[in-house]
């Protein structure tokens, strides 16, 4: 199951075809590309290998559970290949890996959130005010998610606190600030237009500001109580 991420591609796994180990290289993403169109699994797996790590990263922010996260991972991957003969190269072939990741994992958020009943706070795109490009998407005097994960009980406050923000909200300011995409990269992945990330990332960060606001608190203490 967790072939795609943690190790080369299995010989027949989902549609993959057989494929023999190669060594991973400096081969741009586009020529790689062309040569996984033209039927090349060895081509593919290079490309699996230079994004698996961030394509788990992304998903497993977005799901907080490793078991999913592994099956998710490896969905994604089956759809890129599956996908690629219908890859116009419009965009970088990262962009285009990271929409398919978005569109898995928040079909499943939804149908889990079904499922269980759960009820999440839900956002109008339209009615939102237009922030600044430069506007933060993180509470101020709080670790961006990807340095808190490195302090566990920071991490989980962080973790719980992105869980209640819808699939969308989440999956763009995960992008942004875990992935370093920019603006229009995520409206490539997202499917969405420029404004509708700006407005997203902005109220992810209000509802973080809202959600973490004992930890900006204490942590302001903390710095005016250092000499």
């Amino acid at each position: 199951m967790d072939a795609l991420i943690a190790g080369p591609l299995p010989e027949s796994h989902g549609g993959f075809p057989p494929t023999a180990p190669q060594p991973l290289d400096d081969t741009p993403d586009g020529t790689l590309v062309q040569q996984a169109r033209h039927g090349s699994s060895a081509a593919f797996e290079q490309l699996v290998t230079r994004y698996r790590a961030r394509i788990y990263t992304m998903i497993h922010h977005m799901t907080g559970n490793e078991a999913d996260t592994w099956d998710l991972s490896q969905e994604v991957f089956i759809k890129a290949w599956r996908a690629l003969p219908g890859f116009e190269e419009r965009s970088q072939f990262s962009t285009w890996l990271h929409r398919i990741a978005h569109n898995a994992t928040c079909d499943w958020l939804r149908r889990k959130r079904v499922r269980g009943g759960h009820a999440s706070s839900e956002f109008n795109d339209s009615t939102a005010a237009t922030p600044e490009a430069g506007a933060l998407t993180v509470p101020h005097g709080v670790q961006n998610p990807d340095q808190a994960l490195e302090n566990k009980e920071l991490g989980l406050r962080i973790r719980d606190a992105l869980a209640e923000l819808s699939p969308e909200h989440r999956a763009v300011i995960l992008m942004k600030e875990i992935d370093g995409l920019s603006y229009q990269e995520i409206a490539d992945a997202a499917g969405c237009s420029l404004g509708t990330v700006m407005s997203r990332l902005f109220y992810a960060r209000k509802r973080l500001q809202t959600l973490l606001a004992d930890l900006h608190h204490a942590n302001t203490s903390q710095r005016q109580d250092t000499p």
